[in-house]
């Protein structure tokens, strides 16, 4: 998977080593969240510049079952946002993680706990 070249949009952002890092590894597929192809991030981010406005949200991730979306966002890095996609403006926040590497432990730990069941 090619890494979204970002910066003919947002010019101002530079994604994390730790994520080229995982792209690089093909590290893609977490049962529940999976990353989005660039057509995919490319989609979303013009869906979400019209959705809210008022955020520079940069997509990466997605879950299976619900509409909720990982994004970084233009200054607030290195932090990922965990919005609920199509949700009213002002309403979308569903969390946030300090880093990727935060985030993608969860999404992991959320896989291993399922595999269980």
């Amino acid at each position: 998977m090619e890494l979204f070249n970002i910066k003919e949009i947002y010019t101002d952002f530079q994604y994390p080593a730790s994520f080229v890092k995982v792209i690089e590894l093909n590290l893609l597929d977490f049962e529940f969240w999976y990353f989005m192809t660039n057509e995919q991030v490319l989609t979303r981010i013009n869906g979400l510049m019209k959705r809210y406005p008022n955020r520079k949200l940069i997509p990466f991730a997605r879950r299976d079952d619900n509409d909720d979306i990982a994004c970084f966002e233009v200054g607030k890095e290195p932090k990922v946002q965990i919005i609920h996609d199509f949700a009213s403006e002002g309403y979308e926040q569903r969390g946030e993680y300090d880093d990727f590497w935060s985030w993608m432990k969860a999404a992991i730990d959320e896989l291993i706990e399922e595999g269980d069941n």
